[in-house]
């Protein structure tokens, strides 16, 4: 027995493959309603536990595997496509990763220029061990680049083969709207998918990107759906010396969901988890997972262990009260023009 299954073995068992699966927008792409990240894999995350977090996403009826070509500067890649190789066979995950950001020196190693995409998407492949990615994303919109020269290597990467289903990431409204409505227009690859930060101490999304989302037929993918790590309750009383709020390279990211309106919302989840009688993870995973628009929050952990307390989620739904509850106590900022006054055909009725 491998080293990764003796890891697995030694967890609490789940019930085996009974993870929900959903639609991805409107697509055929059919994800799992939980997706494994891994940000840290190559990094704070070693292979051997990144092994035993992948059998035991397996084990849980888990699909959808994220990673993207800068994650631990492309190890993070490497180290998904050999556990594809060696642990779990390749055509059991739908395997999605992301192209953008910097990958070496010089204004061409960045962006979304057709040279760049289409070069970051081979060395993807080829650390990825694979011919195929089921879903490839933009990580973040170009400011210089035009969208139209973004998009057409966006369907030349598919029309070869080597993209199934094309998505976006961190596209605000109206950037999704103008890309999503270009490759309509053009009956191009359309964009099934958005990975947007989203969670109950982040729903800036639901002003424009939800509803741009819906309108279109893409699905979004939280990331951070746990607030950075702090609505685990866990940074209640200050960084402990081994999260990520202690870390050289995630403190920045964890510093601004610690203030004084955070907090009141960790205390809401922190209470329904206690009359629940679960964890703040499942709460704050099922209060995102059944949001409009929502198909497959990305969970990330350091350990297998750790993510197990996610997967336990699955079972969790939440009562309409403790839903409407936690709507209230994180409910986002909005003004003009989201409360500008609709109409409908109704409206004209005597």
């Amino acid at each position: 027995m491998s080293v990764w299954r003796q890891g697995i073995e030694r967890l609490p068992r789940l019930a085996s493959r009974r993870m929900k699966q959903r639609h991805l927008g409107r697509s055929g792409l059919i994800v799992s309603r939980l997706g494994l990240g891994t940000m840290t894999w190559g990094r704070d995350t070693d292979e051997d536990d990144a092994a035993a977090q992948l059998l035991a996403f397996r084990e849980a009826g888990g699909t959808l595997v994220d990673t993207a070509d800068v994650y631990a500067d492309g190890e993070s890649e490497r180290v998904v496509g050999r556990l594809l190789r060696d642990v779990v066979p390749r055509d059991e995950v739908v395997l999605a990763t992301k192209a953008h950001g910097a990958t070496g020196p010089g204004p061409m190693n960045r962006g979304t220029s057709r040279g760049h995409l289409l070069s970051a998407l081979d060395a993807s492949l080829t650390r990825l061990q694979t011919d195929y990615l089921d879903l490839w994303q933009l990580h973040a919109w170009d400011l210089v680049t035009p969208w139209d020269e973004a998009m057409a290597a966006v369907d030349t990467a598919v029309q070869s083969g080597r993209v199934r289903y094309a998505g976006v990431s961190n596209y605000c409204g109206w950037q999704l709207a103008a890309t999503a409505t270009w490759q309509r227009a053009l009956r191009a690859a359309p964009i099934v998918g958005n990975q947007v930060e989203y969670s109950l101490l982040q729903r800036g999304v639901e002003r424009e990107v939800v509803p741009a989302a819906q309108a279109l037929g893409v699905g979004l993918l939280p990331w951070s759906p746990l607030g950075r790590g702090v609505l685990t309750g866990k940074y209640r009383n200050g960084a402990p010396a081994d999260s990520r709020g202690a870390s050289k390279h995630f403190s920045a990211f964890v510093d601004p969901y610690l203030d004084d309106s955070a907090s009141h919302v960790v205390d809401a989840v922190l209470t329904a988890a206690d009359g629940l009688g679960v964890s703040p993870v499942a709460v704050a995973l099922a209060w995102v997972r059944d949001r409009p628009g929502v198909v497959s929050p990305i969970v990330g952990a350091r350990t297998a262990a750790q993510l197990q307390a996610s997967l336990a989620a699955e079972s969790v739904e939440l009562p309409p009260e403790i839903r409407s509850a936690l709507d209230d106590v994180s409910a986002p900022q909005v003004g003009y023009p989201e409360t500008m006054p609709r109409w409908s055909s109704e409206d004209l009725e005597d």
